[in-house]
Order: C-alpha cells, then sequence, then structure tokens
C-alpha cells in the first residue's frame, strides 16, 4: 500500500541498499582495507546514520558530520597534545577538563533555534568525534592515524550517499515544500468554496467578465473541484494544517543545503514560502471557524435573507477560487497573464455584502431581531477576515514571484 501511494519511497529503500552494498565491498576491497583496516566500517556507519530521503537532508547531514569530524579531530589533536605537556599526572585531568568544557559549550550551543535547525547533528557528531579522539589519545600514540582514517571513511561513505541520492531519482527538499504549499493553499480553496456552496447550493450568480480573459485551466478546475470541495470538512481542514508548520521548516531548512536544479537557484526565496504557509495557516483558521459558525447557523435554523445568503456564497466562492489560482501559481511557478479575476470578484462581493448587511441590520435593530443580527455578524466578521487574509497571501506570493523570477 505506501508503494502504491508513493513510489518514491520503495526508490528510496533501494537506493539505501545500494549505497551500503557498494561501501561493503570496499570494506573487502583489500587495498582499501590495507590503509584504514578497522576504521572501514565507518563508510558503512556514515551511510547508514546520513542517507535521508531528500537530497538536502542527505547533504545537510553529510556536510555536518564531515565539518563536525575535522573540527573536533583537530582540537582532539591539540587537547591530546596539551595533555601530554602537562606530564603524567596531570595529563588525565587536562583530558578531562577539555572533555566537560566542549561537552557543555557543544551542548548548550544546540539549544539555539538557529543552530538547532541546521547544525543539530553536527554538533552532536562533534561531541562524539572529540570525545572519541582525545580520550583515544590518552591511551594510545597513534591519535594523528585515528583522526585520518575516521576522516577519510567518512567522506568516502559520505560520498558514496551522495552520488546516489543526487543521480539516482533524487528527491528534492525544495520541490516537496513548494508542492507542499501549493497543496496547502488549493485544499484551504477547496474548503472555503465547498462550504459556500453548501450554504447557498442554488446561487448560479456570476459577474459579467469579458470571455477574453477566461481561462480553460480555470474552467475546468472549477468543475473538477466543485465536487471536492464541498467533501471537506473543518476537521478535514485541521487535518491538513495540523502539522503543516514543522513539515515546511524542516523542508525549508533542508532545502537551503540543496545545490541549484531546474527552476531552483542556489539562493532561492526559501523563507518566503515559510511566510506564505504562516499566512495560510492563519486564513485556514479563520475558515475553521467560520465553517463551525455556518454550521452552528444551520442547526439553528436561523433565516437569512436570499440576498445576504447569495453574497456569503458568492464571496466565499469567488475567495476559494482565488486561493486555488495562487496554489497554481506557486506549483508552476507562472504568473498569471491576466489580472485576478476571482481577487477582483470577491472584493466585489464582499463590498456588496457589507452594503446588505448593514440596511438588514438597520431594520433588524427597527423590529426588535437581536437574536437574527448577532450570527450575521459573526459570519460577515469572518468573512471579512477570510477576506483580508486571502489579500495577504496575494501579496505575499507576488512578492515570491518578483524573488524567484516566476515566468
Amino acid at each position: 500500500q505506501i508503494a502504491r501511494d508513493d513510489p518514491r519511497k520503495l526508490i528510496h529503500s533501494l537506493k539505501v541498499g545500494l549505497a551500503l552494498t557498494i561501501v561493503s565491498l570496499f570494506y573487502y576491497f583489500k587495498p582499501f582495507y590495507r590503509n584504514f583496516g578497522v576504521s572501514s566500517i565507518w563508510a558503512v556507519i556514515t551511510v547508514v546514520v546520513i542517507f535521508e530521503y531528500s537530497v538536502g537532508a542527505t547533504l545537510g547531514k553529510g556536510l555536518n558530520k564531515g565539518l563536525a569530524t575535522l573540527t573536533a579531530g583537530g582540537l582532539g589533536l591539540g587537547a591530546h597534545h596539551l595533555a601530554v605537556l602537562a606530564g603524567q599526572i596531570g595529563e588525565p585531568l587536562v583530558i578531562a577538563a577539555f572533555v566537560f568544557l566542549h561537552a557543555v559549550a557543544s551542548t548548550y550551543a544546540r539549544f539555539f533555534p538557529q543552530v538547532k535547525a541546521r547544525y543539530d547533528y553536527g554538533f552532536l557528531m562533534f561531541i562524539l568525534t572529540f570525545c572519541l579522539i582525545s580520550i583515544s589519545g590518552f591511551r594510545t600514540d597513534q591519535v594523528l592515524i585515528l583522526a585520518q582514517n575516521r576522516l577519510c571513511t567518512i567522506l568516502v561513505g559520505a560520498s558514496v550517499c551522495l552520488v546516489v541520492s543526487i543521480f539516482i531519482c533524487p528527491v528534492w527538499a525544495g520541490e516537496e515544500l513548494q508542492k507542499l504549499i501549493a497543496k496547502n493553499i488549493e485544499k484551504i480553496g477547496n474548503s472555503l468554496e465547498g462550504s459556500s456552496i453548501e450554504m447557498n447550493p442554488n446561487t448560479k450568480k456570476t459577474l459579467q467578465i469579458p470571455n477574453s480573459f477566461i481561462h480553460v485551466s480555470e474552467i475546468a478546475g472549477t468543475l473538477a473541484s466543485e465536487s471536492e470541495s464541498s467533501k471537506l470538512s473543518s476537521e478535514s481542514l485541521n487535518t491538513i494544517l495540523s502539522d503543516s508548520k514543522t513539515m515546511e521548516e524542516n523542508l525549508a531548512n533542508f532545502a537551503k543545503w540543496e545545490p541549484g536544479h531546474g527552476s531552483f537557484r542556489f539562493y532561492h526565496p526559501w523563507k518566503q514560502y515559510l511566510k506564505i504557509g504562516q499566512c495560510a495557516r492563519q486564513c485556514g483558521s479563520t475558515i475553521d471557524t467560520l465553517i463551525g459558525s455556518l454550521n452552528s447557523i444551520t442547526k439553528q435554523e436561523i433565516s437569512i435573507p436570499d440576498a445576504i445568503r447569495e453574497e456569503f456564497s458568492c464571496t466565499g466562492c469567488e475567495a476559494g477560487k482565488a486561493l486555488k489560482g495562487m496554489s497554481w501559481t506557486i506549483e508552476t511557478m507562472t504568473r498569471p497573464s491576466s489580472p485576478d479575476i476571482h481577487m477582483e470578484n470577491m472584493k466585489t462581493a464582499a463590498k456588496t455584502m457589507k452594503t446588505l448587511l448593514k440596511s438588514n441590520t438597520l431594520e433588524d435593530i427597527k423590529y426588535g431581531n437581536l437574536l437574527q443580527l448577532a450570527p450575521l455578524a459573526t459570519i460577515a466578521s469572518l468573512l471579512i477576515d477570510t477576506v483580508n487574509s486571502i489579500e495577504t497571501i496575494s501579496e505575499a506570493v507576488n512578492e515570491l514571484g518578483v524573488l524567484a523570477n516566476f515566468r
């Protein structure tokens, strides 16, 4: 079932098996074993530890491990040299002091958010390597050979991982982040559009738009998504957004390690994707509350004037279509060739709704229908907040288009 849902996971498993097979053969290759001896096993350990699902994660772990081993090895040799100068009695005390200080400093540095996000694994390997080199140096005189052999075998294992990860069905963290952001925005739009259709299923109102501005992809997308959007509920919306922040941050951190590929440059604006994701989550939270309010009105069978109901539905539908248009822009990295019609329709419908709501409010106050007024005011406020959130997302997407040079 897992392989059918995502064949790349099966391919990743095969890639790990291939990399381990290659480094295992090195272990039995006599010239390699003659030079490195038992240290050859570190190449196998490196593959097991650093080979990750995406290229960025693998490259990040490999560089962290290599730099940590090189730095810790050098400091371990320095600590060993100073310990030898302290004499036979002072040597173990100096080694213990250096191990304590490095462990405390490295562990404390891991608590900094920026360090933990990108270099946590490197600091962990730094502590391990420094302790192994310094303590081994206390027990043997071959410290330099130990450090050299370990560094070389780690480079061999990391190189095999990178070659297999990049050149055999690569999975790029940057592309995964792009698809995740686009997918979340599309599903939020489907949820909003579906709830609007359920509120007024007989609404057929559309604003008059010149045919030259209508794209075939928009018509096809509308027809295909209406059936799906009606099935999305508040529960599914929460499921979509619950873990997205952690996933987006992890993918963005991995993507920063990746070399330029395809439409993604080395200095691609990954932070802008996180900004869009944050705006989308805020919008999704507002829509979740809006859907709950609509369900509450439906259960209480509160009467809503047809004109207001129609504008509510029209605003929600146009807002959902605008979100799906932004999703398409992010996924294809293509700027719309014409003005965003759905954004303009959404703003127009929202203004009309405000006007109708004000006139209806005066009538309710006049006739004392205050119980009917409160739910309408709540929904209108939430819908206006949703419109404002969507405008914020649109600005962030346009900014991404400029920074990433969308076509």
